[in-house]
């Protein structure tokens, strides 16, 4: 008995390939497959959806131009929104690492939409072309970096920009509830004068209300789109009208607003753009640290640490030491943000790729600076929700307040800089407070200490500290 055949005869301009026999993909994505036997890794959901409503809307953009047949038309478009809906997710299986301009994931692509596209024809027995109908008007070298830039201003959007969102609130929440608390702030990693806890989560707040700022940089970065340069910049075999409607069909469809670029030369031979935005990922990822490391330092201990926080006890913290417990989702992200930062490096080596008229390192410059944006959007929700939301201040930072020597800073309005700065000296070197050794050595009444020496006094704007540095 002879084995069911489980491949079919594909042909492309190079000849014939054995593919298997119920892949859409036909002989040049068969070969990318075989040429680039590289890694695990594929471009992302949010990618393969943007590149789909990419050829959605150039089969529509080049209907209305009266350049392909209404019923070829609707066939690539109903094909391409069942690629942006993930229902044909299977068929794209070519490796991140492959032809620098993306090529093979274009062509892979173009082959999906066009033999789906005949399947939905198959009655009227005509033949959708992957590049004579699906790609019309288009090159790999616009359309990649265009879903690129598409694909990371739609995950901004719509994940990113509400993670942070969250997080924000958050921390505004936690400042809210923790401004009564006033404990020592710290510089230098030394002691400084009073801050409320509520402060200091008011900086958080306030560090995440600036990303958030910083981001629509990065989507005015993205916002411009190689789409109608095809293969230099020139724009040969597109219609002059064919990127603005493309652009306008995805700005409708996607809500996030793209339009082609005034300079088709400067998009396609470089990856400007995307390293503004990677930049932009950099500045969060770090700003998202800062807070992180704050908060489990804040929350070291119990006992041994400075234990001013106790942060949520989410697992057991260790397999050897009973009863401990870990700043594990704070861990998490600072691990995400060293993740981001080596993205961004990849993406700047990247951009480095722009060799001539074309950018030739596009997939894994797409591949990085997504990764960042999913990461970053899927800790900045998980570190509010199971970190911050459940912080609560102790007692050990209103009650380090008293024995804080720059308590000292208060007196010197009264006493001056020189005479407060014995003061301090000498409350360090014997063990007593500030308010103690200022007793003994200044002349200061007892309602005129305790009018200086007030913490909340000293939490907000006002003359009398003098020339104290950082």
């Amino acid at each position: 008995m002879t084995a069911e055949r489980n491949t079919r005869t594909e042909r492309d301009s190079m000849g014939t390939m054995e593919v298997p026999a119920d892949a859409l993909y036909g002989a040049s994505t068969m070969r990318a497959v075989l040429n680039f036997p590289i890694s695990d890794l594929r471009f992302s959901r949010t990618f393969i959806r943007a590149l789909g409503l990419i050829k959605l809307a150039a089969a529509r953009s080049n209907m209305e131009l009266e350049l392909l047949e209404p019923d070829i038309a609707n066939a690539i478009v109903q094909a391409a929104q069942e690629v942006a809906d993930g229902a044909l997710d299977y068929h794209f299986v070519v490796d991140i690492f492959q032809t620098g301009s993306g090529t093979s994931t274009n062509t892979n692509a173009n082959e999906v939409i066009g033999n789906r596209a005949t399947q939905i024809l198959n009655q009227q027995g005509k033949r959708v072309h992957p590049n004579d109908h699906v790609n019309m008007g288009q090159s790999s070298n616009d359309v990649i970096p265009t879903c690129i830039h598409l694909s990371a201003l739609m995950d901004i959007q719509d994940e990113l920009i509400p993670s942070l969102q969250g997080l924000r609130s958050a921390l505004g929440q936690k400042s809210q509830q923790f401004w009564p608390v006033i404990k020592t702030a710290r510089t230098h990693l030394q002691d400084a004068t009073p801050i409320r806890l509520g402060q200091v989560f008011r900086g958080y707040e306030g560090q995440v209300e600036r990303s958030l700022r910083r981001l629509e940089f990065a989507q005015q970065e993205l916002g411009e789109v190689a789409l109608g340069g095809t293969a230099v910049g020139t724009g040969i075999n597109a219609h002059p009208e064919f990127s603005g409607r493309v652009c306008a069909h995805l700005s409708q469809i996607t809500g996030v607003k793209v339009w082609e670029t005034a300079n088709h030369f400067q998009a396609q031979s470089s990856l400007d753009g995307i390293i503004a935005a990677s930049g932009t990922l950099r500045s969060v990822a770090i700003s998202l640290h800062k807070i992180a490391n704050d908060i489990r330092f804040l929350g070291s201990g119990p006992r041994a640490g400075l234990g001013e926080l106790t942060l949520p006890e989410v697992q057991p913290g260790s397999s050897i030491m009973p009863g401990k417990v870990n700043p594990v989702i704070a861990e998490s992200l600072v691990q995400v943000s060293a993740q981001v930062l080596g993205n961004d490096l990849s993406v700047a080596m990247a951009s480095k790729g722009g060799y001539f008229e074309l950018n030739t390192m596009m997939p894994v410059a797409a591949h990085n600076l997504l990764q960042s944006i999913s990461l970053l959007s899927t800790t900045a929700e998980n570190f509010a929700d199971q970190c911050v939301s459940g912080l609560e201040a102790t007692d050990v930072g209103p009650g380090m307040v008293e024995r804080g020597l720059m308590l000292g800073t208060a007196l010197s309005p009264a006493i001056g800089y020189d005479r407060a700065a014995q003061i301090a000296k000498q409350a360090a070197t014997s063990g007593l407070t500030i308010r103690e050794v200022a007793r003994r050595e200044t002349d200061l009444s007892e309602e005129e200490l305790e009018e200086l020496m007030r913490p909340e006094k000293m939490t907000e704007p006002g003359l009398g500290a003098g020339p104290v540095g950082g």
